[in-house]
C-alpha cells in the first residue's frame, strides 16, 4: 500500500501526493524496473491506489480472525498488481513497519529481512575465508 511512513496508518496517501483515484494499472501488465524513471515512478501503477487503506492497515485492537481475513484480501489485491515486486522492495528497504506491502505483512517482511541479513553475513564470512586462504597460499 502506498503511504509515507510519517503519516497515520489509517490514511492512504500516495508518495507523490496525487489523488489515489487518479492512477490506473498498466494495460500491458508489469513494467520492468529498468524502464521506470522519475517521470513514471513504480507507485503510479500500483493497484492499491484505488483501494481503501483499511484493507492494508490494521485498525486498533483488530481481532485475529478479522486481521487474517483482511490481510488475505489485501494480498489478493497485491497479487494482481503490476508493481508488486517494486512495492515489496520499497517496504523492505525503508523498512515499512506496518501494513501489507508487496503482498507481505509486516511480520513476513521481518522474516525476509532476517534471512537477507543472515545470507549477507554468510557471504561476508565466505569471502573472508576465501581471502584468508589466498593470502596464506600467496
Amino acid at each position: 500500500m502506498l503511504q509515507p511512513t510519517h503519516q497515520s496508518p489509517q490514511v492512504a496517501v500516495p508518495a507523490d501526493g496525487a489523488s489515489p483515484a487518479r492512477a490506473q494499472p498498466s494495460a500491458w501488465g508489469r513494467v520492468p524496473v529498468r524502464e521506470r524513471d522519475q517521470d513514471n515512478p513504480w507507485h503510479s501503477d500500483a493497484v492499491c491506489r484505488r483501494d481503501e487503506a483499511g484493507l492494508f492497515f490494521a485498525p486498533s485492537k483488530e481481532p485475529t480472525a478479522a486481521r487474517l481475513s483482511r490481510e488475505e484480501a489485501a494480498k489478493r489485491v497485491c497479487a494482481r498488481c503490476p508493481v508488486m515486486v517494486e512495492c515489496r522492495e520499497h517496504a523492505l528497504l525503508q523498512p515499512e513497519p506496518y501494513g501489507v506491502w508487496g503482498g507481505l505483512t509486516a511480520a513476513e517482511r521481518r522474516v525476509v529481512l532476517a534471512r537477507r541479513r543472515r545470507r549477507d553475513l554468510e557471504l561476508q564470512k565466505a569471502t573472508r575465508t576465501a581471502a584468508d586462504t589466498i593470502a596464506a597460499a600467496g
